[in-house]
């Protein structure tokens, strides 16, 4: 998808970055980002703290998520990999 300029708003403020992604895809990280800085049943006074700091801690929060789960399907695969390792000595000495 070629590369077009994204604007959305936040805390009363445009802002606006370059993507090549699917429409959908941009919508949903957008979505997610709001969720995380307004839905994250922490109310802040969003009046002491200033939007670049809110968006900051809002992208930190995600990347934590993010590391979060790429240790859980790290976990996930190496289970699966003794499994299937048990599965094939299993076959493999049943063969014999």
């Amino acid at each position: 998808m070629k590369e077009r300029l994204v604007r959305f708003n936040l805390f009363g403020q445009e802002f606006a970055f370059y993507s090549d992604a699917p429409d959908p895809e941009v919508e949903q990280s957008i979505q997610l980002l709001r969720q995380e800085l307004e839905g994250s049943g922490k109310k802040h006074n969003r009046n002491a703290i200033p939007s670049s700091k809110m968006l900051v801690l809002g992208c930190l929060r995600l990347a934590a998520k993010c590391v979060q789960l790429e240790n859980e399907f790290e976990h996930y695969r190496e289970r699966q990999d003794q499994s299937i390792g048990r599965l094939v000595r299993k076959m493999s000495s049943d063969m014999d």
